[in-house]
């Protein structure tokens, strides 16, 4: 195994378990590391540090894996790997009505640039890094052993493969995968796109925000903004809605989502499906409505362009209060990974503040439990969501 020696002033970082680092933090790199080559890591007084795959010989240079400095990187390192966040899902996630879930988080389940989703008894992977791919026989391999999966999807048609010049790739790897899958969540049922759909099919990330909601549904007339398959309008049928209107720019999204709303017994008549630009939808519109779910895609998907999406996300969430009734409840998320907590919680202000509108904050989340980071890790965080209640006077 390659030997790599940390600077005495970079150790920090790798001592506290931040699972990248960077390439200025090593006395030196040899050339001739491929990408995915096992290294290990030891400060300059050669104390062993951890355990880790070479990335790139720019930026980010190493991806830690492990600190047991006797492990060995072959098909039993992953499948231990598999074991121990399968392990963690059982006992915290999958239960009765429930069994879809991220199954390994990347770097926070110690696999970093590596995705599996387990919908039911199929899994959905995702490559994002040369380094991880390069061990791609051995992951599959441990996944089979450890799951016994019906079948293995690769969903690699990412862009941030690109960073690292490799193409973008979906496919069957392993067994059989259907059409679309029927999935379980919080008792509700879904059909999932895994092939097609967005992500590896399902916005999984959502589940606790999407039960939480039920609560703020009961007899009221629901929006339910980039709504995608439905996943928050059948949580908002489920909880009583008198109503929801389903708003996306797909077609095949909202044709899905009147499926799911059937398949779960509720009256799809009490539903509207409109195909339309969500902010052009918001701006036209002359209804009013007692709950609104704003769940967009990423408008900040490069930093240098955040103060940009900043002003998507004011403008939106302007758009979606002014469509509010009285003393209305607003969802309101961000999966920008260079948006904080912190930050969207001030534009959320401000914009309260440009209409003259009082917005409280009843539940703020972020990830869910299925869904771990590593706590040094910042780098992992990307949703937040507030869920507001306009108190007008």
């Amino acid at each position: 195994m390659i030997t790599l020696k940390v600077k005495q002033k970079r150790v920090g970082p790798v001592v506290g378990c931040h699972p990248w680092v960077f390439s200025q933090a090593f006395l030196s790199i040899p050339d001739g590391i491929q990408s995915g080559d096992p290294v290990v890591l030891r400060s300059e007084d050669g104390k062993f540090l951890a355990l880790g795959y070479f990335s790139s010989y720019s930026q980010i240079a190493v991806r830690l894996w492990g600190y047991d400095e006797s492990e060995k990187v072959d098909e039993e390192f992953f499948v231990r790997r598999v074991e121990k966040a399968y392990t963690f899902r059982k006992r915290y996630v999958e239960m009765t009505g429930t069994n879809a879930y991220r199954l390994i988080n990347g770097e926070s389940d110690f696999l970093p640039g590596l995705i599996v989703d387990k919908y039911a008894g199929y899994l959905v992977v995702q490559f994002h890094t040369r380094g991880i791919e390069h061990w791609k026989k051995e992951i599959v391999a441990a996944l089979e052993k450890v799951m016994v999966p019906l079948g293995i999807y690769e969903r690699s048609d990412i862009s941030v493969r690109n960073i690292e010049m490799l193409e973008e790739r979906s496919g069957l790897i392993a067994g059989h995968v259907p059409d679309l899958i029927t999935i379980e969540e919080n008792g509700f049922t879904f059909l999932v796109d895994v092939q097609h759909g967005q992500k590896t099919g399902f916005f999984l990330d959502q589940r606790d925000k999407r039960h939480a909601f039920m609560k703020y549904s009961k007899d009221r007339s629901v929006l339910n903004c980039f709504s995608y398959t439905g996943g928050f309008s059948v949580y908002a049928l489920g909880g009583g809605a008198r109503s929801v209107v389903n708003i996306d720019s797909s077609a095949s999204a909202l044709a899905l989502a009147e499926e799911n709303i059937k398949l779960n017994g509720f009256d799809s008549g009490r539903c509207t499906f409109i195909c339309d630009d969500v902010k052009k939808y918001l701006r036209d519109t002359t209804e009013t409505f007692d709950a609104i779910v704003l769940d967009p895609p990423a408008f900040i998907k490069d930093r240098r362009k955040k103060h940009e999406g900043i002003a998507g996300y004011k403008t939106i969430n302007e758009r979606a209060i002014k469509a509010l009734s009285r003393n209305g409840i607003l969802v309101t998320c961000s999966c920008s990974a260079h948006l904080t907590l912190e930050d969207f919680r001030y534009l959320l202000s401000e914009v309260g503040g440009k209409l003259r509108k009082p917005l409280s904050i009843l539940e703020a989340y972020t990830h869910g439990i299925d869904h771990p980071r590593l706590l040094p890790f910042t780098e992992g965080d990307y949703l937040k969501c507030f869920m507001l209640a306009l108190n007008d006077q």
